[in-house]
């Protein structure tokens, strides 16, 4: 029996993080939903033990193993937990911006406390013309 492919329909990748429907690619080129297109796909093992090589490929993502060969997305993750690195790089981020704001404050202590002393010293101001021999020699 024929049953013809409908457009759309012949190839479906799905988020590995939360297995919604992917729209975006990550920075990794794996396929992944626009809540999870900050993340990363940790580490990966194979069946025999060895660390798996990302691939991207004319047919999507990929992984090879020095012993096995080329494995298929679906069966490396089938053999790994999936973790959301992004989750800690947020964290990572939070304090960024805290020490930011930190920073921040301080200069604009810092900037008050010299906008304030220049105002109660008044230098000397001296005019340097272009034929003085004692700036140009």
């Amino acid at each position: 029996m024929y049953i013809p492919k409908r457009y759309g329909q012949s190839r479906q990748d799905g988020c590995p993080f939360c297995g919604k429907l992917s729209t975006t690619t990550n920075s990794q080129k794996i396929p992944v939903c626009s809540t999870h297109k900050n993340s990363i796909l940790g580490d990966m093992k194979c069946a025999c033990g060895e660390y798996l090589d990302l691939k991207n490929g004319k047919f999507g993502a990929f992984f090879t193993c020095m012993n096995c060969g080329c494995i298929s997305m679906n069966k490396a993750l089938e053999f790994n937990d999936v973790k959301d690195i992004s989750i800690e790089e947020e964290e990572e981020k939070v304090d960024s911006n805290e020490k930011k704001s930190a920073q921040k404050d301080f200069v604009k202590r810092f900037a008050s406390k010299v906008s304030t002393d220049r105002s109660q010293t008044k230098g000397k101001e001296t005019i340097v013309r272009s034929d003085d021999p004692m700036y140009f020699d």
